[in-house]
């Protein structure tokens, strides 16, 4: 009794509240409503609230078990890093594509997103390797071999293609990196990198329908019936909340289907046009909060380790969120990222879950290391 109630003191409940909202504020946007109503017409409501139990269950296991041996032991990273790796090329290899990408593992009840167990598992990867040098932070040897770490997996994201996983992992190691205390002229270096791989990527790799989504992006209204269709039904849907919203249910644009994949990728859209600006205005404190209990979290651990986790899970829900919204309001390119825990999928919602479940372990075994 006394370690059971030493372990829900020790959980963040604000934490834990402020994603319960960013939840509900989910599945009510994907919930339909009016007459005839039924198990198919609500197929992601219902699926969301098995991804959601699933993902609760995940997260108080994770929070159990005491995550503590990564800080001295890096074999177990390093195994999920190769397994990750593996699941990313077998998705290559099977070329089922779905959506336009080969980012998904068919299982038959489930779809499995490879790239964001990978996201998880180069989190924790960093985060381990940075606080051990993090005094040999300056040397580029520390840096070529974090960027190593990064690069394998965001390219063969990118091969999928999804070019917004890709970036996301570019951030999470820039932004750990940084955090890590990377000098000045690095970043100049890094720069030029990025700059010759965008050049790069843009004559050899990126497909006919990406560049046509960059260039939908910089001006959407040359083909509004083809590639820029996603990005001007968003931008409609976002402006047609005005400040108080249509209200719940009674969003023309994703209703009525004007804007595709809105319990997904337009997750956002869809919540601005019922909510309005108010609306939205609270749904973002609530991931303001989040992200300042997990950065708090982090500043109260024990060693670097904890530290640079707690940033690089930040980083990671903060570039995704940035870029969901951005290409919602038609700033970014459309690039198919959810919105995490408000956009319909389990794999983004259970793997978040479990790792906010990791950050949690370290407040409930703070004492026991």
């Amino acid at each position: 009794m006394t370690a059971t109630r030493h372990f829900f003191a020790s959980l963040d409940w604000v934490l834990a509240m402020s994603v319960f909202a960013l939840i509900i504020f989910g599945i009510v946007t994907m919930k339909a409503l009016g007459p005839g109503v039924s198990v198919e017409t609500d197929y992601f409501f219902y699926r969301q609230l098995l991804w959601i139990a699933v993902g609760l269950a995940a997260f108080f296991a994770a929070s159990i078990v005491n995550w503590s041996f990564f800080k001295t032991n890096g074999v177990f990273l390093l195994i999920g890093y190769v397994f990750s790796l593996f699941l990313l090329a077998f998705v290559l290899a099977i070329n089922d594509a779905v959506r336009g990408a080969e980012s998904w593992i068919n299982l038959g009840f489930f779809f499995v997103e490879p790239g964001e167990i990978t996201k998880l598992i180069l989190v924790l990867l960093l985060a381990k390797f940075l606080s051990r040098r993090h005094i040999f932070i300056g040397r580029i040897s520390t840096l070529l071999i974090s960027g190593f770490y990064a690069a394998v997996p965001a390219l063969l994201i990118f091969l999928q293609p999804d070019f917004g996983s890709a970036a996301v992992i570019g951030l999470l190691w820039i932004g750990m990196s940084l955090s890590a205390g990377i000098r000045i002229r690095h970043i100049a270096v890094l720069a030029i990198f990025v700059a010759i791989g965008a050049v790069t990527a843009w004559q050899f790799f990126l497909l006919p329908y990406q560049k046509a989504r960059i260039t939908a992006f910089l001006n959407p209204y040359a083909d509004v019936r083809g590639s820029g269709y996603h990005a001007m039904q968003s931008k409609i849907a976002v402006g047609s909340g005005e400040f108080f919203g249509r209200g719940i249910g009674l969003g023309t644009q994703s209703r009525l289907a004007f804007l595709p994949e809105h319990e997904t990728d337009f997750i956002f859209a869809a919540f601005a046009e019922e909510w309005g600006f108010f609306g939205t205005l609270l749904f973002l404190c609530f991931y303001g909060i989040m992200l300042w209990r997990i950065l708090l979290a982090g500043m109260r651990g024990e060693s670097n380790f904890e530290k640079l986790f707690a940033i690089g899970l930040a980083i990671v829900l903060f570039s995704q969120a940035t870029i969901h919204i951005g290409m919602n309001l038609g700033i970014f390119p459309v690039t198919g990222l959810g919105m995490p825990f408000a956009s319909y999928g389990g794999s983004n919602l259970i793997t978040m879950l479990f790792a906010l479940g990791i950050l949690q372990s370290f407040s409930v075994h703070r004492h026991t290391t």
